[in-house]
């Protein structure tokens, strides 16, 4: 059995992944965070240390027709609202972070839905 919490080994997998990530305003990061209840989305520009624009389960626009955050359909949406903003914005490029967390599941139905709305990563 482990001696660390599965939240130390999520964090642990995301520090040995920002070693290589880097958002840059060209091409800024897509962080992703999971939690219980939500998911949040934000597109950082590690060089000026800002976030773009970001989008979240907790958005007035996304919570009111959603009776829970922590399903994949939720993932989707936040995945289409942030890809939809970034591209007002004139950002199409980004780097994907996935924030410690696997590749599986909300985390794949965000960047799934961001990518069929239009972002390239």
């Amino acid at each position: 059995m482990s001696s660390t919490s599965r939240k130390q080994q999520t964090q642990k997998r995301h520090r040995r992944l920002r070693r290589t990530l880097c958002g840059t305003a060209g091409r800024p990061r897509l962080a992703v965070f999971r939690s219980n209840n939500h998911i949040y989305a934000q597109l950082i520009d590690d060089d000026a240390q800002s976030t773009l624009c970001s989008a979240s389960t907790v958005d007035k626009e996304l919570s009111a027709n959603m009776p829970t955050g922590a399903t994949c359909d939720a993932s989707v949406a936040v995945g289409q609202l942030v890809a939809k903003r970034a591209l007002a914005k004139g950002i199409s490029q980004v780097v994907f972070d996935r924030g410690g967390n696997l590749y599986h599941g909300r985390v794949k139905a965000l960047a799934d839905a961001a990518r069929e709305a239009g972002l390239q990563f």
